[in-house]
């Protein structure tokens, strides 16, 4: 014979179960805190605002000479930001720019708060390296105007 104890009182509970979520939340949270300064860890400048810049897309095949606010050489070469000592700088240009004959333009991209010192360095090195043109990277400044039609 068998029992069977159910009492009236048992119903369905309806109440969510939020642990699993919060354990998925903080596994995410874990994750972005992990990975944000990693992505934020290449080539950082403020790039200084003009008042007329003509607005070009960066290419792919363009030469980028970054400098950043501590005032460290980067190199991009099209597949990203690397970093290159001040002695290793002159070298890596002369090998880029040694071999053109009808492209040697270097475009500067610098954080707007260094010494202009450090920036004619950087062209003087170009300059000698082989560039002929060197091209500066703003960005637009935004008029009163602009501000207020776009919210």
């Amino acid at each position: 014979m068998a029992l069977s104890v159910t009492s009236a009182k048992a119903a369905v509970k309806a109440d969510i179960n939020v642990t699993p979520l919060i354990d998925v939340m903080l596994v995410l949270l874990i994750i972005f805190m992990i990975v944000t300064p990693i992505i934020a860890a290449g080539f950082q400048a403020t790039i200084p605002r003009s008042a007329n810049p003509e607005n070009r897309p960066e290419g792919p095949d363009e030469i980028r000479l970054g400098i950043d606010r501590d005032g460290k050489f980067y190199l991009d070469l099209g597949e990203g930001p690397k970093q290159v000592k001040d002695e290793e700088l002159p070298r890596r240009l002369e090998a880029i720019y040694g071999n053109r004959t009808k492209d040697k333009i270097l475009f500067l991209k610098a954080d707007q708060n260094i010494e202009f010192g450090r920036v004619q360095q950087a062209i003087e090195i170009a300059r000698q390296s082989g560039v002929r043109v060197v091209g500066a990277i703003t960005e637009q400044k935004q008029s009163l105007t602009k501000k207020k039609e776009g919210g």
